[in-house]
């Protein structure tokens, strides 16, 4: 099976002149997006594809000082896409009346071939859409637990109801290895933001797994 991942790079922008540029080119730019997009769990376990516009404005060294979703989805797609335009942050080449204040877009799109995704109805892409807010949901009753569990300020009692809901998520011991798999591979995009996040993930389904990763890289 294989997973593609479509860069459509029609920056716009509301430049009189020239825009920034990536170093490199369009090519390069492309390349880069391709080697790091990480192609979000559920999204791909769901067949949800299709393009997220990310806005973002660039400062005078050519780094990402702001950004934002412009269109997207409302899920993990969303997320990711965002992450990787930050990524490039420091590799913008800049025309000398570079304005800061102007917003570009970077469209980027999300493409699964190989998972039998032409087989989903609309019907099914939209009811695991809404699916994906519902665990975002019951996501936060685990973290919200774990989080007051942690200084010791919760109720024993809840225990059971939590390790429920956890299981129907599938938080498991195979999830939390993904997630520390995937966190690792993120510091060595030097993106030590999203890497403490999943880290901080893995400490709030009620894992000690990464207590050290936390300690050595989330200061």
């Amino acid at each position: 099976m294989n997973l593609i991942f479509v860069l459509f790079f029609n920056i716009t922008s509301l430049f009189a002149d020239e825009p920034p540029v990536f170093k490199g080119g369009q090519k390069s730019l492309a390349t880069f997006i391709y080697n790091n997009l990480i192609y979000p769990d559920y999204s791909r376990d769901n067949c949800l594809q299709g393009t997220v516009q990310v806005s973002f404005k660039i400062n005078q060294q050519g780094k990402i000082y702001y950004s934002e979703v412009k269109k997207g989805f409302g899920i993990d797609l969303d997320k990711e896409a965002l992450r990787v335009v930050r990524l490039t942050s420091g590799r913008w080449i800049l025309p000398a009346n570079h304005d800061t204040l102007v917003s570009m877009v970077l469209p980027v799109n999300f493409t699964l071939k190989g998972y039998k995704c032409e087989q989903r109805t609309k019907d099914e892409i939209n009811a695991a859409i809404s699916a994906y807010h519902a665990r975002e949901g019951m996501s936060m009753v685990i973290f919200n637990y774990y989080d007051k569990k942690i200084p010791g300020n919760y109720n024993e009692a809840d225990e059971v109801r939590i390790q429920a809901i956890k299981m129907q998520l599938g938080y498991d011991d195979k999830f939390i290895e993904r997630l520390i798999k995937q966190a690792q591979r993120k510091l060595k995009q030097g993106d030590s933001q999203g890497a403490c996040e999943d880290f901080q993930m893995v400490r709030l389904v009620g894992s000690d797994r990464a207590v050290n990763l936390i300690e050595q890289h989330c200061k």
